[in-house]
């Protein structure tokens, strides 16, 4: 099981709105880019308007920033999208055999070090903006161009 794929569509929508600023960020723009449908495009610019990342309008086709992407970090977006609730990212199974010796350790075990885990994840994701996404796929757009023209 991974992450929800809602992370990365989140990252994409804002890094998308930001390269396209001359231009109407719509749910079907959006939804073009990412090839998936306008409808979770939609459900995830909810979760970052309401998240205070992007302004949207009713009625009115497209979307904005709402702060610059070098203010807007990747746990900002990770925490915005619900990727996970507070502490749960690594899931323990609930009821393990109390009769067994690792059954009964085994959540009060592994429980702190996927809190330690976890803890260390969000910090990483921390101290990585959204503008360093960008400024990474704009030089990797230039290494693919060169490559193109070199063939």
């Amino acid at each position: 099981m991974s992450i929800s794929s809602r992370f990365a569509v989140g990252i994409h929508i804002l890094t998308l709105i930001k390269m396209n600023k001359n231009g109407v960020s719509s749910s079907e723009f959006l939804a073009g880019s990412v090839n998936t449908n306008p409808v979770v495009i939609r459900k995830i610019m909810g979760m970052l308007k309401n998240a205070g990342l992007v302004k949207v309008r009713p009625g009115i086709a497209g979307a904005e920033l709402a702060k610059d992407l070098s203010e807007i970090t990747l746990l900002d977006v990770y925490k915005a999208v619900n990727v996970v609730q507070d502490k749960e990212l690594f899931s323990i199974h609930e009821n393990p055999n109390p009769q067994c010796p690792v059954g009964r350790n085994i959540q009060h075990t592994i429980g702190p070090i996927f809190e330690i885990a976890q803890t260390a994840l969000e910090k990483a994701l921390g101290n990585v903006t959204v503008e360093d996404v960008e400024r990474d796929m704009i030089e990797r757009e230039k290494l693919n161009n060169k490559m193109l023209r070199n063939e």
